[in-house]
């Protein structure tokens, strides 16, 4: 059965609705974890998980459960990392896939951008959520969903 784990602490809200969706209308299990209270209607597929407070614990949930060829989507780099190590594929919501080719340079991008702001530098963040991006990740979720990889 497929199944996608989805790092739901900073997921945009039009994609938890288009995943959503893609699980009913697909018949794919969806597991969001997040250590907040979501707001999500459980169904047969579609689950929750509230995992306590704290740095890293939704994200350690992930990896700990996810299986190889499952979907994870998350913008979390380490987790990306963990999850691609257990042989899921891994999924941004802006629709960039991260695998075992690009995860080492994307991992240095992170690290080189944390020691930034260790040293005060402002690296400006993330751009804002485009519809461009919401139109990247439905295209990249289907190729999932169809093929079962990206």
């Amino acid at each position: 059965m497929q199944r996608i784990w989805v790092d739901a602490d900073a997921v945009p809200r039009v994609i938890k609705e288009l995943l959503i969706k893609a699980s009913q209308r697909r018949e794919v299990e969806m597991v969001f974890v997040a250590n907040m209270h979501l707001g999500i209607r459980q169904t047969q597929r579609v689950k929750t998980v509230q995992v306590a407070a704290g740095a890293d614990v939704a994200d350690d949930h992930i990896a700990e459960n996810c299986q190889p060829r499952e979907l994870v989507i998350t913008a979390d780099i380490p987790l990306a990392a963990r999850a691609i190590t257990a042989g899921a594929v891994v999924l941004t919501p802006r629709g960039d896939v991260i695998n075992k080719d690009n995860i080492p340079e994307k991992l240095s991008m992170r690290d080189f951008a944390t020691d930034l702001r260790d040293i005060g530098i402002d690296t400006g963040g993330a751009p804002p959520f485009h519809p461009k991006d919401k139109q990247r990740f439905a295209n990249g979720l289907d190729r999932w969903l169809t093929r079962g990889w990206l």
